[in-house]
């Protein structure tokens, strides 16, 4: 830049001088003429020494001029290199000014944009908030005006439950009121077979209250039920262990966040079957949704008392549990009936019923005698004394229990696995019990009734005066022990999601006839007196559909069976007879007595009497044969089964004719299953925060079928019914 400067300056001096040069070799100036009135003096010209000194000075000004235009501009050259040189640093410092302001123009852009999202979520946060505040605030109102859940101290309370307007009539009549006894079903012959029932009720009406709290490590829960179809005079143990005020369900129940739950009370059974995992919850287990208390032939469960633990998992649950064991036990034996000991009618004092619903009196002749018996010469009778024989008579009392409460030996077991893979619930389940009883073989009907007594003729062509039965005894008696159970599973998958589902469920085993809804016998004797198993089985088959969010519509078709268990014992061999019945009167002379040799006879002479002698009993030799024992034998008699019987009159007291039934001794009738297929529909007339309100209507067809048997017809019994049921209730919310 200076080189540049320092050119330009030389180059504008010689210009300079060249132009003075030219100038110099120009015309002489001209030199202007005055005109004066007098004439002046002309000045003296310059010499051309004086000339070339002027130029020289001025020369010499000019360049002087030059040097300090040149200094000038050098030094303008110096503070302009300086103000670029300062110019640069003030570009670089605004560059990196530029630099730091576009990054953060670039930050506050990020910021801006950020902020606004914040601004965004603000408002979108701030909308949700008071939406929020709003549903809250409805909700708090709500829970204020019309709680669901009352709350006290640490626990929520759920009260629950209906009042129920019931109805039932049914074709041929039970006495059983709004629960069908499917295993009382009248046979064709008894004379409740010929009338029709009606009955209205409210006694299904519910209660319920749940209470439950949280603490950090899981949930607390306590559950009551109750309705009011107990019968407080005949509660048992059978299957619903329905005490009154009716106990339905009552338990404690601990629950953990890892899945695991403690539970214990009386509980719907871990065999029947749930809605999803295992619950011991009322609504989620899978009941039929009959009207009819008693569900459904075939239907397996019970309500009872449990202690059960449970794992849940994702897709899965497992649980174990011991319930109180109940056992069903029917015996069918002749006369030389060995005497078990399986349970009782409870005891005064304790908490079972002790009372009796019927008491027979048998009345039968023991033996006969004379007024006077004269066993030698020099003993007479009075005159007038009859010869006549007189009858002894004996009475037994049959009492039958008001419930009948087997001793057990041991709870109940049961496993059951459920299974929730996403498409459908399915679950299998095992059944353990456990039975005991002590056997007095040498204790029969007939050793009872006739222990100790003579034969006067002797009996089976003995000798005479000898026992006719041998009295009870206690020699041979035993404890026997017997493990009974089966295996069942279900299944309930939907056919047409939301609409329509497909359900199944089965148990089959020995000895678990009350887990089915008809509570057909568990064991039966065998001709030792020995526990024999029945062979169980239930089943049943369902389909639900829901058309529209307020109608539900359910058919239902299942079976409960027992299976045949038969023997035999023989009679008449070796002088033992089924049962000895009443004894023929026979007199036996004196002459007789005294040589040890029999004349007897059932119509003495008038010599014979006044030889004398005595009046006895004699039973004549029995006939050798086979008597049914167990259940369902096939030497059973079953020919009045479908025959009318005459009417019972109760002589006993004003309470005049009674419904009669075929004589036991000619319709053994043994269940061998009942059948039913029942459907219906449940509309919700309202379903909303006031409650719900429902009307149904139940129609079913049941069949009892009885084992088949000796005589005619050869087939076993056979009873129907047709019923109707009707509900109205009203839920609470």
């Amino acid at each position: 830049m200076k080189f540049k400067l320092a050119t330009a300056a030389a180059a504008i001096l010689a210009v300079c001088l060249f132009a003075s040069y030219a100038s110099a070799g120009q015309d002489k100036p001209v030199i202007k003429k005055h005109t004066a009135t007098a004439k002046e003096k002309k000045p003296k010209p310059p010499t051309v020494e004086e000339q070339i000194q002027g130029l020289r000075q001025e020369f010499q000004g000019q360049i002087d001029e030059l040097k300090t235009d040149l200094a000038t501009k050098d030094a303008e050259l110096k503070q302009a290199k300086q103000a670029a040189a300062d110019a640069q640093a003030a570009a670089d410092r605004a560059n990196a000014a530029a630099s730091a302001s576009n990054q953060a123009i670039g930050d506050n852009a990020a910021a801006v944009t950020t902020l606004q999202s914040t601004v965004t979520d603000l408002k979108g946060n701030q909308a949700s908030l008071a939406a929020t505040v709003s549903d809250e605030t409805a909700k708090v109102k709500k829970e204020f005006l019309s709680p669901n859940v009352l709350h006290y101290k640490g626990v929520g309370i759920t009260p629950g439950g209906y009042a129920a307007a019931e109805t039932v009539w049914r074709s041929h009549a039970t006495g059983g009121d709004i629960p069908t006894a499917f295993s009382s079903i009248p046979y064709e012959g008894a004379d409740a077979y010929s009338l029709s029932e009606f009955y209205g009720s409210a006694r299904q009406s519910r209660v319920s209250m749940m209470v439950q709290g949280k603490p950090n490590w899981g949930t607390l829960r306590g559950y009551y039920e109750a309705d009011w179809l107990g019968t407080g005079i005949t509660s048992n143990n059978n299957q619903s262990n329905s005490y009154v005020l009716r106990q339905r369900v009552l338990w404690a129940q601990a629950e953990t966040n890892s899945g695991w739950a403690f539970t214990g009370g009386q509980l719907w059974s871990l065999a029947t079957e749930d809605k999803v995992g295992i619950s011991n919850l009322s609504g989620d287990v899978l009941t039929p949704q009959t009207i009819d208390p008693n569900y459904v032939a075939g239907f397996v469960w019970t309500r009872q008392y449990g202690m059960r633990v449970t794992k849940t998992f994702k897709h899965a649950a497992f649980g174990l549990a011991a319930e109180n064991p109940q056992l069903l036990y029917t015996a069918s034996l002749a006369g030389n009936t060995p005497y078990a000991v399986v349970g009782s009618a409870g005891a005064n004092g304790g908490n079972y019923n002790a009372a009796i619903s019927a008491s027979s009196t048998t009345t039968y002749i023991q033996n006969y005698t004379n007024q006077c018996v004269q066993w030698s010469s020099s003993t007479t009778c009075a005159l007038g004394t009859p010869s006549a024989p007189v009858p002894v008579y004996a009475t037994i009392v049959a009492n039958a229990n008001v419930a009948n409460i087997s001793f057990n030996q041991a709870p109940d077991i049961i496993f059951k696995a459920a299974f929730d893979p996403g498409w459908g619930h399915y679950e299998v389940f095992g059944i353990a019990g456990f039975a005991h009883e002590t056997v007095y073989p040498n204790t029969t009907t007939n050793s009872v009734k006739y222990g100790g007594i003579k034969d006067i003729a002797g009996f089976n062509g003995g000798a005479a005066n000898t026992n006719v039965w041998a009295s009870s005894s206690s020699s041979g008696f035993h404890n026997n022990s017997i493990v009974v159970g089966g295996f069942g599973g279900s299944l309930r998958v939907p056919v047409i999601a939301h609409k329509l589902d497909f359900g199944a469920k089965g148990l089959y085993g020995p000895g678990v006839g009350r887990y089915g809804d008809s509570t057909l016998p568990d064991i039966t004797a065998d001709a030792s007196g020995n526990f024999a198993p029945i062979h169980n089985l239930s089943g049943l088959f369902t389909l639900e559909a829901t058309p529209t969010s307020r109608l539900t519509l359910y058919l239902n078709y299942g079976g409960d069976y027992a299976g045949r268990v038969d023997f035999s014992q023989q009679v008449g061999v070796n002088g033992l007879p089924s049962t000895l019945g009443s004894p023929a009167a026979e007199y036996c002379p004196l002459s007789a007595t005294e040589t040890g040799v029999f004349s007897c006879t059932k119509t003495p002479t008038a010599a014979d009497i006044a030889a004398g002698g005595a009046w006895g009993a004699h039973w004549s030799t029995p006939t050798a044969g086979s008597v049914p024992v167990g259940y369902g034998s096939r030497m059973a008699v079953n020919s009045s089964c479908d025959t009318p019987a005459a009417p019972g009159y109760n002589s006993g007291s004003s309470n005049g004719y009674i419904p009669g039934s075929p004589s036991s001794s000619t319709c053994t009738g043994q269940t061998r299953d009942v059948q039913e297929i029942t459907g219906g529909y449940w509309y919700d007339i309202y379903k909303g925060d006031h409650g719900r309100l429902r009307q149904s209507i139940q129609y079913g067809y049941a069949v009892r079928e009885g084992w088949s048997g000796a005589g005619s017809p050869a087939l076993g019994a056979k009873g129907t019914e047709n019923m109707f049921w009707t509900s109205f209730r009203y839920y609470l919310p």
